[in-house]
C-alpha cells in the first residue's frame, strides 16, 4: 500500500458513520454504528494504512484537517460505538476492543511523531 492509498482509504474509514448521508456502508465507523463487525481484513487494513500513512509523515511538521480529523474520528468514535454495542448486547468479535484500541494507538504515534510497536 502507498502513501496516498492510505490516505484515501484512512479518510475513507474515518468519515461520520451516517449511510443516510452518503457514507459508505462498509466504512468501519458506519457498520459498527449500526452494530455490524468489521469486514473480515478491515482492521489489519486499516493498521497498515496507519503505519503507511506514520511512514509518509514522518518529521512533516503538519497534518491535513481531513486526514487530522478522519484519524480523531477513528480513534474516538470506533471505541465509542463498540461500548454502545456492549451495552445494547451486540456479539462483537472477541479481539475487537484490543484492536479498536490497536487502532486508538498508531493514531497518538501520527500525531505524536514516534512509532512504537503495536
Amino acid at each position: 500500500m502507498d502513501y496516498p492509498t492510505a490516505y484515501r482509504f484512512l479518510t475513507h474509514q474515518g468519515t461520520q458513520p451516517t449511510v443516510a448521508n452518503g457514507g459508505d456502508p462498509d466504512a468501519l465507523l458506519v457498520r459498527l454504528c449500526q452494530g455490524l463487525p468489521p469486514i473480515p481484513g478491515q482492521v489489519t487494513a486499516l493498521l497498515l494504512a496507519l503505519k503507511v500513512v506514520y511512514e509518509g509523515l514522518r518529521g512533516a511538521p503538519t497534518l491535513e484537517r481531513d486526514l487530522a480529523c478522519a484519524l480523531y474520528t477513528l480513534a474516538q468514535d470506533s471505541r465509542y460505538w463498540f461500548e454502545v454495542g456492549q451495552h445494547q448486547g451486540v456479539p462483537w468479535p472477541p479481539l475487537l476492543g484490543e484492536d479498536l484500541g490497536r487502532i486508538a494507538e498508531a493514531v497518538g504515534y501520527i500525531f505524536a511523531d514516534r512509532w512504537e510497536h503495536i
